[in-house]
């Protein structure tokens, strides 16, 4: 049964419309005629960039084990988990935190300048224990490093061993508060735990020290006035604006399960990350530009096809990167550039079986069908090919953190899909429309023969 090449096309029309409408836009609204102040879509369809086409900090943290230790894969992702929130929580917008292999991070965090940077490398280091210690009759300057206990038996061959009343896990609510002279403290509101382990203490260690800990190292250390039965109350120490409220961000999206160290960072200022997006833009302009008029010059009618099947490619993949909120970085460029060899490999390997039925004495709307059926196994095996490849490198770029990979072989199978879709739906239709509109008789102008 022969396909109507019209209906095909005016049903993928609409389709390249709503591609460009995407493409065009940064947010896309279609008001609801039923209910007014209502949308059927609301949606963000602004571009996502990579750190290596914006800027941004890119850093490998591993877990710090002692000998003999081990990791658990729960540990790690509770700890990427960790890490995220954090950083959610300093305004860092569109971070990427994946877990690398069994004791490894990688964190990627775009559109940072160096301050915003430092300040994510500082907060995603710290392991974020709090404990509140009894120190007895001593006051501790702030900044020392202490040990500490739990239960009533301190550790053999320790001199100077604290016990740790209660941890940061019986925190219920944390904030940045002023204390009474004004001064930046940390307020915080117990579990019914908590507050019971507080009450309990404060009231019979009236005038002892309660020693504050982050990490093991002293942060407050006030004393025991009146007993704390409310379940609330504040931390005072030496803070800032900036430092207590990166402490709370810690307090509140709770400690890491092991303790990590930044084995490898990377800074890429603003200025850099833009001049590889320009570059990157003008390269696959002249790309596209040097594609189109080969295509034309050389395939003639099936040439001028080829370039608008590679267009309304290029239209329809972009959308799908920008509705979808795929992030775009340069492998990611690199794979898209690629896949339009791909595009373009599918169209070629039709074109010149046509040719070669057309020199075969074939009359043109038979040497179309009999040229896509040979082509068809071609186009088909090579395509699939390079899918299921795309899924092994994705699969190798999400398991050991190679986000350089991962980039490349999203792009790349997206792309390839993309191509298949357009070289059945798009360059055979549209090609057999313009046979019968046009009916060429010269072949050798029409078709290069």
């Amino acid at each position: 049964m022969k396909r109507n090449p019209t209906r095909i096309l005016f049903l993928i029309l609409p389709l390249i419309a709503l591609a460009i409408w995407v493409d065009v836009s940064k947010q896309l609204q279609f008001p609801n005629p039923f209910k007014a102040g209502t949308y059927w879509i609301d949606r963000n369809v602004e571009i996502r960039l990579g750190l290596d086409l914006r800027g941004g900090l890119q850093v490998i943290l591993e877990a710090i084990l002692g000998e003999g230790e081990t990791v658990t894969g729960d540990q790690m992702e509770v700890a990427r988990a960790v890490i995220e929130n954090r950083t959610n929580a300093l305004g860092v917008a569109e971070n990427l935190v994946q877990v690398a292999g069994e004791t490894r991070i990688v964190g990627e965090f775009p559109g940072l300048n160096e301050a915003d940077a430092q300040a994510v490398l500082a907060i995603i280091q710290q392991t974020g224990q709090l404990e509140f210690v009894n120190l007895g009759t001593t006051r501790l300057p702030e900044g020392t490093v202490i040990v500490t206990y739990t239960g009533d038996t301190p550790p053999e061959g320790v001199e100077n061993a604290y016990q740790t009343i209660m941890t940061g896990t019986d925190l219920k609510a944390v904030g940045v508060d002023v204390d009474q002279l004004n001064q930046p403290a940390i307020a915080f509101t117990l579990t019914d735990q908590g507050a019971k382990i507080f009450a309990e203490y404060t009231s019979t260690h009236l005038g002892q020290i309660l020693g504050i800990a982050l990490d093991k190292q002293i942060i407050s250390a006030p004393s025991v006035e009146v007993p704390i039965t409310g379940g609330a109350g504040i931390i005072e120490g030496s803070f800032t604006i900036e430092s207590a409220n990166a402490l709370a961000v810690q307090l509140r999206y709770g400690s890491l399960p092991v303790p990590l160290k930044v084995v490898d960072s990377r800074y890429i200022g603003p200025t850099l990350g833009e001049d590889s997006l320009q570059k990157s833009i003008i390269a696959g302009i002249i790309g596209m530009i040097i594609v189109i008029l080969f295509m034309g010059i050389y395939y003639r009618m099936p040439g001028i096809v080829a370039d608008i099947s590679i267009l309304a490619y290029a239209a329809l993949t972009f959308a799908v990167f920008k509705y979808f909120h795929f992030t775009l970085t340069l492998p990611g460029i690199a794979g898209f550039l690629l896949s339009t060899g791909a595009a373009l490999d599918a169209n070629i390997l039709f074109f010149e079986r046509v040719k070669e039925e057309l020199r075969g004495g074939l009359n043109l709307s038979n040497a179309l069908v009999k040229g896509w059926k040979r082509a068809w196994s071609s186009i088909r095996d090579s395509n699939v090919a390079t899918i299921i490849t795309s899924v092994i490198l994705f699969w190798f770029g999400s398991s050991f953190g190679a986000t350089i990979v991962k980039g490349f072989s999203l792009t790349l199978f997206l792309g390839v899909a993309i191509s298949l879709f357009t070289a059945l739906f798009i360059t055979r239709p549209l090609l057999t429309l313009a046979v019968d509109l046009f009916k060429p008789t010269n072949l050798k102008r029409w078709f290069g023969i």
